[in-house]
């Protein structure tokens, strides 16, 4: 058995490293900086995309197929008017809905389950872009599927598409709201099957309250309607179908959704931040 000698512990002078000493020693090695929030966020969206896309497409043509056949069921009961428009806007910002909400929802809850977020905790990485990152890539794959879902409402239902354009508003903004909402249900529901639960029955929320006319519903679902935060994209792209849209009112619609996509999603950091120390 070999015994370290003393010279090897103390240093051969005083002030002096012997090169045969421990190397726990010497002074601990400096940390590198934190990275900022926007380069680490478009790092983390450029990841969560190329590993989303393979996976997510096909079930965004899911998503797509299902707001069409709505949209064709929905045309032997609704014959225009103001029901056309909620119907038409309400499909549309269900793909929305389908991917920023649902799917994740189970995507945080399974990354959570199977220990993916220690992953992220040792990276130098601020825990609101891995959030919005996240988010970001999900609400990317909606684009494709809500113009063509807005597209083909306004065939069957005879609609202007004059100010569609007010989709590159309502994606980003509605897309925001309902996914910061999907991440804060995946990271604090205590188990995935819990997350995916969470998703689904908000997506069957923005079905029944976004897609079904407003003046059909009974007042008590007409309140929890107004809780929803698809609801305010859904009254602004309709809104945007009248003859003379009153952008005020579009306006207004659509700062309340950012304002819940702000809250939203500091509320999904807040989780992340939680779930990532246990």
């Amino acid at each position: 058995m070999s015994v370290v000698p003393a010279e090897a512990v103390a240093g051969t002078e005083e002030g002096t490293p012997d090169p045969g000493a421990w190397p726990e020693d010497g002074p601990a090695a400096p940390l590198g900086p934190r990275a900022r929030l926007f380069p680490a966020l478009g790092a983390v969206y450029r990841a969560q995309l190329s590993r989303a896309r393979v996976a997510r497409i096909p079930l965004l043509f899911v998503a797509t197929f299902q707001s069409v056949g709505i949209m064709i069921l929905m045309r032997g009961v609704v014959d225009g008017g103001d029901e056309a428009r909620a119907v038409v806007s309400g499909a549309s910002v269900l793909v929305v809905a389908f991917v920023a909400l649902n799917l994740l929802a189970q995507y945080f809850g399974q990354l959570r389950a199977g220990g993916g977020l220690d992953h992220y905790a040792t990276l130098p990485v601020p825990p609101a872009a891995v959030v919005l990152g996240a988010a970001g890539a999900y609400a990317s794959f909606t684009v494709p599927g809500t113009v063509v879902t807005a597209v083909t409402g306004c065939l069957l239902f005879q609609l202007p598409m004059a100010n569609l354009w007010i989709l590159a508003a309502v994606i980003p903004l509605a897309g925001a709201a309902l996914a910061g909402l999907g991440a804060a249900l995946g990271l604090l529901a205590p188990r995935p099957e819990l997350a995916t639960l969470c998703g689904q029955l908000g997506m069957s929320a923005a079905l029944l309250l976004g897609v079904l006319p407003a003046g059909r519903l009974p007042a008590p679902i007409g309140y929890a309607r107004d809780l929803l935060p698809s609801t305010y994209g859904v009254e602004a792209l309709g809104r945007s179908f009248d003859a003379r849209p009153d952008w005020w009112a579009i306006g207004a619609d659509l700062g309340v959704c950012a304002a819940v996509g702000v809250l939203s999603l500091a509320v999904a950091a807040w989780a992340y931040r939680r779930a990532a120390v246990r």
